[in-house]
């Protein structure tokens, strides 16, 4: 891919800078960046790349505009979106990271999707928008995109089974009792560093249940053909198995810009409906350093759902599907930062998400139910954090 042009969306988080990594190495243009509120960071970024636009979070626009004099800068990150760009790469968490999704695929963008609640809170409204507008996703996460390696040039008819891995977090082991283990404990990741709610997510294992709604979405996939296993050395990321049996595997180093890279080659002929899986040519090496050897010993074994009930719990709401995915997912941002702030015990995460789960209500998904359901999901899960189902005590 010579002389790409690229949107960065998040531009100063772990994606967006590994991105701009890649950027930097290949020499890709970057034609838009967006941020929240990390000034400085942007900063940085804009004298560097020189991008046409910037997009910052509104409570920083005036500062914004008199520290990056001579830049047009703006606060609607779908706009930004729509700038015209060879990849769109959406590394926006949250539910803020939907309307810029939304906006470029129906602008018949190619993107490289991060903000998994995209797939996993609006999966057909986002192939909605890929089929009105002509745009295309690749996902970024490594395990999604192992999958999407694994499955090119393969039927999807033919798929029995795709499998993720999860490292098992801090608490795989042990301590055996869990209620009294603190944020501290919580945020010592064995393999990753990420922020705060993924780091408390994947420590609960829900992260890896919001991957498993994100993979059934991606390629058309019940939740029951999507398993996951714990594997603690994070060497294979995702795994396919075939009807005949066969399986194929795809594994490498924790080094998020290998996904990245991928995801922006493969973007422009990537996917506008579910299981829509094309190849792509690899725009080039990303790093030497990245080389390792394949050594030592690998540990594959089932996930204790009693132990992790989190990660039954999105099974059970991508199951469901509806406006169910979308309340577990609101609960889960109230819960995890609730725990973080010493409100509620570790083991009333899953205790939240449950309650939750259990009250939501039945309905059709559409872009307006989707905003009411977070908001009263959110709503419900401070009640429940703020009762005696909480307090600091599991």
């Amino acid at each position: 891919m010579a002389d790409v042009r690229l949107t960065v969306l998040g531009s100063t988080g772990s994606i967006g800078t590994q991105t701009l990594d890649i950027a930097r190495e290949r020499g890709y243009r970057v034609g838009v960046l967006a941020a929240g509120r990390n000034l400085d960071l942007l900063a940085a970024q804009v004298q560097e790349f020189q991008p046409e636009l910037v997009s910052v979070d509104e409570s920083v626009l005036a500062q914004a505009r008199a520290q990056l004099p001579g830049v047009r800068v703006i606060a609607d990150p779908s706009e930004a979106a729509t700038v015209p760009a060879d990849v769109v790469v959406n590394a926006m968490s949250g539910l803020i990271g939907l309307p810029p999704t939304r906006a470029a695929l129906e602008h018949g963008q190619a993107v490289a999707l991060a903000t998994k609640e995209a797939m996993v809170t609006a999966a057909h409204l986002m192939w909605e928008a890929a089929k009105k507008g002509g745009g295309r996703v690749v996902p970024i996460d490594s395990e999604h995109t192992g999958v999407y390696q694994c499955l090119t040039g393969e039927d999807m008819a033919d798929v029995a089974e795709v499998i993720l891995t999860a490292s098992g977090g801090p608490f795989r082991e042990g301590p055996a009792d869990l209620s009294h283990v603190t944020p501290a404990q919580a945020l010592k990741h064995p393999s990753w560093s990420m922020g705060p709610k993924v780091t408390i997510d994947s420590s609960t294992l829900f992260n890896k249940g919001l991957e498993v709604m994100e993979c059934a979405a991606l390629y058309g996939l019940p939740m029951s053909k999507v398993g996951v296993v714990v594997h603690p050395q994070s060497i294979v990321h995702a795994a396919v198995r075939l009807r005949d049996g066969s399986l194929k595997a795809q594994f490498g180093p924790t080094d998020m810009r290998l996904p990245i890279a991928y995801a922006i080659d493969a973007a422009p002929a990537g996917m506008q409906s579910p299981g829509d899986v094309r190849g792509a040519r690899r725009g080039g090496e990303v790093g030497r350093h990245l080389g390792w050897p394949l050594l030592g010993h690998w540990d594959f074994y089932a996930p204790d759902l009693n132990r992790f009930p989190c990660l039954a719990l999105a099974y059970r709401a991508g199951e469901a599907g509806g406006l169910a995915p979308v309340a577990l997912n609101a609960a889960d941002e109230i819960a995890v930062d609730a725990f973080l702030a010493g409100q509620i015990g570790y083991l009333d995460i899953p205790r939240v998400l449950e309650r939750v789960l259990d009250d939501t209500p039945a309905g059709e998904l559409s872009w307006d139910s989707l905003t009411q359901t977070d908001a009263w999901a959110r709503a419900r899960a401070r009640e429940l954090c703020a009762t005696s189902l909480g307090g600091g005590q599991a």
